[in-house]
């Protein structure tokens, strides 16, 4: 399995925001997000190879009984099954997180659902730096993701796990749109686990899309999801 790190910090996102929890973070995604916050699991993946003991090992150094399956896209990674059926004999709280294009026999307590919206498509690369968002040109990988971002019934079957939530990156409020069509798609849908959260990397981003965003949770019932790893550590790898 290929791992990108593993860490413990702050759940910073979702139903569990605030739970020390820890990280186990997948590198390689089939996915390339135009806003993609970590493109060391994505559009120029690192990791380094770890059997299925190891990651368990590195584990079970940390204090806490939360764990968090993410990437990069976690259902890609090699022996994925098999670490999430062994965390849960472990007794670990398990959550995945994931975008549901793929599917794989695991087990969690927690789907952490991410369907991409149309505005993640990278018909112009965008990618986040030491300085920014820096633009890139057109990518040549934006047919591909564009055509295999969303998978209606992958997210279903996500969604028949103990609990779930379903998460979307609002970057502007045309988003609601695509929002509620899918919804329809998936319907029904209680209003309590759908979580819009504001595109940013940075707290002034966040902070400038925030505010019409928690009106737009308001009117629909929806959940406002938070990003405490963005205010508490910045963009940061491993916090």
């Amino acid at each position: 399995m290929k791992i990108n790190e593993i860490f413990y910090s702050i759940q910073g996102e979702g139903k569990l925001a605030g739970v020390p929890s820890i990280f186990i973070r997948t590198t390689g995604c089939n996915l390339r997000c135009t806003w993609c916050d970590s493109p060391s699991t994505s559009w120029e993946p690192v990791g380094h190879a770890l059997d299925i003991d190891q990651v368990l090992d590195r584990v079970s150094d940390f204090a806490s009984t939360y764990v968090v399956l993410t990437g990069g896209e976690p259902m890609i990674a090699q022996g994925v099954e098999e670490l999430t059926h062994r965390l849960k004999e472990g007794g670990y709280h398990l959550t995945i997180e994931t975008a549901a294009t793929v599917w794989k026999d695991v087990v969690c307590d927690l789907a952490s659902i991410s369907p991409k919206l149309g505005s993640s498509t990278p018909w112009a690369r965008t990618v986040w730096c030491e300085n920014g968002f820096s633009h890139q040109g057109f990518s040549h990988q934006a047919d591909a993701h564009e055509s295999h971002r969303l998978n209606i019934d992958t997210i279903r079957r996500f969604m028949a796990m103990p609990d779930y939530q379903l998460k979307f990156v609002v970057d502007a409020p045309e988003d609601l749109t695509e929002i509620d069509s899918i919804l329809a798609r998936l319907a029904p849908v209680e209003p309590a686990n759908v979580l819009l959260m504001p595109q940013g990397v940075t707290q002034e981003e966040f902070a400038s899309r925030g505010r019409w965003v928690a009106e737009l949770c308001k009117q629909r019932g929806f959940r406002f999801c938070p990003r405490l790893q963005i205010s508490l550590y910045g963009n940061t790898p491993g916090t």
